[in-house]
């Protein structure tokens, strides 16, 4: 009786310290960082469990749901749209989001991707309608943006942030892709005609440029030519006005017989002169060459003598 007393009492312990053990083991929750765990109490929703050691009561409080915050991508997908210019295209696009509050991922929404896909085609096509399909294709950034931001707004009550959307490719049918070529033609056409234009614009300015410095440098040289002329003709003014000056000292200071002097002899070369020409052959002499000539010798002998006197 003792032995088996004993040896129900050591079964009795260790089934109590199992107990405890399990029990511990079910209270204590290591939750990985890429992962949070939802909880719920009775059935309801209790708390949520984030990266670490967690605690709960055990038996009572059940992980029902583990829920992956990484960032999730989307499959790509297809979207028929028609542009602003009635044009149709497809779309090919994707979505980027990661979960930001478990509970509401889990008890608001059955099929996440399903519901984002459905909420992006209908915003990708909204947005779409309000461009032409120049602007689709050159503006995907800006298109881009605003379905990021109305996709945004829709997957909040789920708990769910929408990182990035993606408009990957824009597919339009070869009747359109003509068009585009033709389209694409002109306009290289076109701006090569305004580049010659531009040229030709250009090389005018430049001839009508050399022109006017061409008039420009004339007009310098013709107001220096007419600045050294009128610094000529200064000079010569001067000049004249300083030998005008002399000449009238001279004639104060009693030189009008050497003035006289040098009139008439003047005079009387010059007759000289014409009486040696070679194509002379009358020569009238005035009727007072003979009072010139006598008072050209008067004068040499008053000025001999002024001059010994002095």
């Amino acid at each position: 009786m003792g032995a088996s007393a004993l040896s129900g009492g050591l079964i009795v312990t260790l089934g109590f310290a199992l107990f405890f053990i399990i029990l511990a083991w079910s209270a204590v929750k290591v939750i990985p960082q890429s992962q949070v765990y939802v909880v719920e109490r009775f059935g309801k929703y209790s708390k949520t469990l984030n990266a670490g050691i967690n605690f709960i009561v055990p038996f009572i409080d059940q992980v029902r749901h583990r829920i992956s915050i990484l960032e999730r991508q989307l499959p790509a997908f297809e979207i028929s749209v028609i542009t602003k210019d009635n044009v149709e295209v497809i779309l090919e696009a994707t979505n980027f989001y990661r979960i930001i509050d478990a509970a509401r991922s889990v008890y608001r929404i059955a099929n996440i991707d399903l519901a984002i896909q459905t909420t992006a085609e209908s915003i990708v096509r909204s947005a779409a309608g309000k461009l032409d399909l120049d602007e689709l294709q050159s503006s995907r950034q800006q298109m881009n943006e605003e379905i990021l931001t109305n996709l945004q707004k829709a997957a909040e009550v789920w708990g769910i942030e929408i990182t990035r959307t993606e408009i990957t490719d824009v597919q339009v049918d070869e009747q359109t892709k003509e068009a585009q070529r033709q389209q694409l033609n002109a306009e290289r056409q076109r701006r090569a005609a305004v580049a010659q234009a531009e040229g030709a614009k250009r090389s005018i300015e430049l001839n009508a440029e050399a022109k006017l410095f061409e008039a420009q440098k004339e007009a310098e040289a013709v107001r220096v030519a007419a600045e050294a002329e009128a610094y000529s003709i200064k000079i010569k003014a001067e000049a004249t006005a300083e030998q005008t000056r002399l000449i009238s000292e001279a004639i104060n200071n009693g030189g009008q017989s050497a003035i006289n002097f040098d009139i008439l002899q003047k005079q009387v070369a010059a007759l000289s002169a014409v009486a040696s020409a070679d194509n002379s052959k009358t020569v009238i002499m005035p009727t007072d060459i003979t009072k010139a000539i006598g008072s050209l010798e008067l004068l040499a002998q008053t000025v001999g003598s002024g001059l010994q006197s002095r």
